[in-house]
């Protein structure tokens, strides 16, 4: 509580000494890089001086609003059809998977519970224009900055993304994947849309974290030229929000790891971005075994075995990056299982361990957990064992 108190002083300070700076969207707007004026939040907080490792650890428990913002008109299940799309003269929106508007509603309920952090994924592909500079719609922008302001708003951390642009559905619009000939094409567009994801959300404090791409791979090129493609989108986006102006300069980022997979991320040919403000965090997910996390093969998690595993998992990443000084964030965790006792086991299991080590993780939630009308826990112990992890 006095952290936030001390923050809300320096900010009144701050927007008094610069006269009330960015009170309009045309007192802030950015610029794209031939000079065209961005649209730009009227935020103008003041960024807190503090270490990516501090607030990492700060985070608690984590969680994520999946199905929402990140739905996309996509083949979901691969047979080579669009399983879903949005009624005839309508756009894309966030209830198109089935899940309801989110309102801030939601977001208070969490926090009433624990959670102090949210993950927010969202797919830009269906909102971008063909006009050669992929602008997004401002619609959905300004709603994107509605939701992150429902979390925001409540002092809670919240992470940004770029999701199913990187997905495995090229013909129906992922992007971030492709072959070496086309990269040169997907880093001009990579570098278009977060120039203007950075710009509108420049004025916002260290609550604000920027994830530079979702669970993404190149493996129809050899092994070691897959992970420079990803080394340099992720240095691509280091220097692009580094040079798009406000607290950008300073703002924690999210770094993918390769296919966001610890063993993956943990390799030699992994690299971190190099970043002038030390601000950088690399991000993976953790859906292992994927019998009972992915497949439902397995309905239960638990034995000795298993939980050697989680905790070597987790050591690995703390010994390769944590340790070093390079703060971990497991993005994503969950299981298909409906058996209680483990996915409360599960969930406590590697968010305690996270917690010991300063690292945070986020539950996967497509919306079949938290019920967002009724703000409800569907699965019976589950927050009351991550608020007992965090403790």
């Amino acid at each position: 509580m006095v952290y936030m108190k001390n923050r809300m002083k320096r900010q009144l300070v701050a927007l008094v000494l610069t006269g009330g700076m960015c009170l309009s969207l045309a007192a802030c707007s950015g610029t794209d890089s031939s000079g065209e004026e961005l649209p730009v939040s009227a935020k103008s907080d003041t960024i807190e001086e503090l270490s990516s490792a501090e607030l990492v650890a700060n985070m608690g428990i984590g969680w994520n609003l999946g199905n929402t913002l990140d739905v996309c008109a996509a083949d979901r299940d691969g047979d080579g059809k669009v399983n879903e799309t949005p009624e005839e003269g309508k756009e894309v929106d966030e209830t198109l998977w089935g899940n309801v508007k989110t309102t801030k509603a939601l977001f208070e309920h969490l926090q009433a519970d624990g959670v102090r952090s949210v993950r927010i994924p969202v797919t830009w592909r269906d909102h971008l224009s063909d006009d050669g500079k992929n602008t997004i719609d401002l619609d959905w922008l300004e709603r994107v900055g509605e939701v992150v302001n429902y979390a925001y708003d409540l002092d809670m951390y919240v992470i940004l993304n770029m999701h199913h642009d990187g997905g495995g559905d090229p013909e129906f619009g992922a992007w971030i994947r492709t072959d070496a000939a086309g990269f040169e094409d997907v880093r001009t567009k990579y570098r278009q849309v977060w120039q203007q994801i950075a710009a509108y959300f420049a004025g916002y404090d260290e609550r604000l974290i920027f994830e530079s791409m979702n669970e993404v791979g190149f493996d129809s090129v050899a092994e070691k030229r897959a992970y420079q493609m990803l080394h340099t989108l992720n240095q691509d986006f280091v220097d692009l929000v580094r040079e798009s102006g406000g607290n950008n300069a300073k703002r924690h980022l999210l770094i993918a790891g390769y296919w966001t997979d610890v063993e993956k991320t943990c390799s030699d040919l992994y690299q971190m971005p190099e970043d002038p403000a030390g601000h950088c965090i690399v991000s993976v997910h953790y859906y292992t075994p994927y019998q009972f996390c992915i497949t439902g093969e397995s309905a239960t998690w638990g034995t000795d075995t298993e939980i050697v595993q989680m905790r070597s998992n987790v050591q690995k990443m703390y010994t390769h990056f944590a340790e070093k000084g390079i703060p971990v964030i497991f993005g994503e965790y969950g299981m298909v299982s409906k058996d209680a006792e483990s996915r409360v086991l599960f969930s406590k299991t590697l968010t305690q361990l996270c917690s010991e080590k300063g690292m945070a993780a986020f539950f996967w939630d497509n919306g079949e957990e938290y019920d967002r009308e009724a703000f409800v826990w569907r699965t019976p112990g589950l927050i009351e064992g991550l608020q007992e992890a965090v403790e």
